[in-house]
């Protein structure tokens, strides 16, 4: 339909050497829109991350990944495109064969239904499949590993936690790492010269 309540249109797209095409819509009253058309779409280029546990990869040796997806309510999953999403004091853990993210912060939005009563810091349910729980149970259990959040990101459309399987470090470990950080750091300033 033209702009303007006409019914009838007539469209016309000349096609040019520069692999843009032009669009020509012409009414019957005489009244003519054009415009340049893209012959590409666009993507959005942002990023999949809506929030990274910066501190776990200091306190811990990640000795293995896993990704999860979450059970969340209609405002949490609001929340979390505005970004607004804290991981920095959670931790996940298993009760009942069923695994659990305690602590995550997700902040309601302010324009959140006033019938729904947001719960912040509450306990969410994570979506694994039957035998990586069975690994992660014996990996807790039996030989004291931890399980650490690591990111929230978007995959798909759906949001996922990526949990690491992880050992505590000592205090002389960090400092080990942030020794061979700061090495890593001389090194390639010397070869920049």
């Amino acid at each position: 339909m033209v702009p303007g309540g006409e019914k009838a249109a007539i469209l016309i797209q000349i096609s040019r050497t520069d692999n843009s095409a032009h669009r020509i819509i012409a009414s019957p009253s005489g009244a003519r829109y054009s415009g340049l058309m893209s012959s590409k779409k666009s993507k959005k280029t942002t990023s999949n991350v809506i929030a990274v546990n910066r501190k776990a990869r200091h306190d811990y040796f990640i000795e293995d990944t896993f990704e999860a997806g979450l059970v969340l309510e209609g405002w949490e999953v609001k929340s979390l495109r505005a970004g607004n999403a804290q991981l920095s004091e959670s931790y996940v853990y298993i009760r009942g064969a069923e695994a659990w993210l305690l602590g995550a912060h997700l902040a309601p939005l302010n324009s959140a239904s006033t019938h729904v009563k947001p719960d912040p810091t509450r306990s969410r349910k994570l979506l694994l499949h039957r035998t990586e729980l069975d690994r992660l149970v014996g990996a807790v259990e039996r030989k004291g590993y931890a399980l650490i959040p690591l990111d929230l990101h978007w995959h798909k459309g759906r949001a996922k936690l990526t949990i690491g399987l992880a050992k505590g470090k000592k205090q002389h470990d960090k400092r080990a790492a942030s020794k061979d950080r700061d090495w890593q750091r001389q090194k390639e300033r010397i070869l920049k010269r």
